[in-house]
């Protein structure tokens, strides 16, 4: 008998009447936000990827799907919505639109990664991307817009955590230091660390190994790095959250697992079986759009499975 492949599900016709009743409230709400469907293909060209992921991610190093077709062009299965996003504004020119563009999209995704609770090789989507502002109040539209969803959805035992990455000019000074805090830990921390270390320096703070993860409380955070700019748009993003009456905790050590994130990046965590999940990340990218040759658009979004 063949059986289905390893981290993949078979969505039966006794659940499909819940699938289908969560994609109606999510559209339905989603829509009255303003926000617009936009489909992309399941696979990509592989540098889309590298270029916007980015090569230190793990996505890229270590959970694509990528072949080469007939044509011996290197193609990926979509391993998250954002980049394909971008690429279709640029290319079809949606960037001369009125702005901001708010958009979503419900989607498969694919990355090749140990399957666990909660996590499939094969899972779907949802992410809303919002382009062309960079006012913090779009910040916290597109966190209170999750956070409306899920309580549309009767999710209760939730958690929001917020920070500030800074831009890359901040960036540098912050990642100078935290690889001087690292250099008297590095040897005895994981190989992806080692890795980490040399090529995306941020993600040392997204280790979950045990040996790994105890150094993290006493590195330098990125939110005491941030330049004038970047420290005044996350108090006017915490400022808005607060006068939308949206409850959050300020996380310093939270990063996000992609090279494209600035500034705010955030994650909605729920207690399930005693383990704390994320079920929704994002953060603002706003150097995605000109990496991928279009015009500089600032821009933000969030993913939810």
């Amino acid at each position: 008998m063949i059986i289905k492949p390893k981290g993949t599900k078979d969505v039966l016709p006794r659940e499909i009447p819940v699938w289908e009743a969560v994609e109606k409230i999510i559209k339905r709400n989603l829509k009255v936000r303003g926000f617009k469907e936009i489909r992309t293909p399941t696979f990509e060209h592989t540098e889309l990827f590298v270029r916007g992921v980015g090569e230190g991610s793990d996505i890229v190093n270590k959970e694509m799907y990528t072949f080469t077709d007939k044509g011996d062009r290197s193609l990926t299965l979509k391993p998250e919505g954002t980049s394909s996003i971008a690429r279709a504004i640029v290319e079809n020119g949606l960037d001369n639109d009125a702005l901001p563009l708010k958009l979503y999209t419900y989607t498969p995704c694919f990355r090749y990664e140990k399957p666990q609770t909660g996590r499939l090789r094969e899972h779907h989507q949802f992410s809303i991307e919002a382009f062309g502002s960079v006012s913090p109040a779009m910040d916290a539209e597109v966190i209170g817009t999750i956070k409306m969803i899920l309580d549309k959805l009767n999710f209760t035992n939730y958690t929001i955590n917020i920070n500030s990455i800074g831009c890359p000019e901040c960036r540098k000074k912050y990642l100078e230091a935290l690889k001087a805090y690292y250099t008297k830990y590095i040897d005895g921390m994981c190989d992806d660390c080692k890795v980490r270390y040399q090529k995306n320096a941020l993600r040392l703070l997204d280790c979950k190994e045990e040996g790994c993860a105890k150094y993290k409380e006493n590195a330098p955070k990125p939110i005491d790095y941030l330049c004038d700019d970047c420290k005044a748009h996350f108090e006017g993003v915490k400022k808005c959250l607060d006068n939308a009456g949206v409850s959050y905790a300020i996380n310093k050590n939270l990063v996000r697992g992609i090279d494209y994130y600035t500034r705010t990046v955030f994650e909605f965590l729920t207690k399930e079986k005693g383990a704390l999940n994320v079920i929704c990340g994002g953060g603002r990218y706003d150097g995605l759009n000109e990496e991928l040759c279009g015009k500089k658009m600032p821009a933000l979004g969030g993913g939810l499975c």
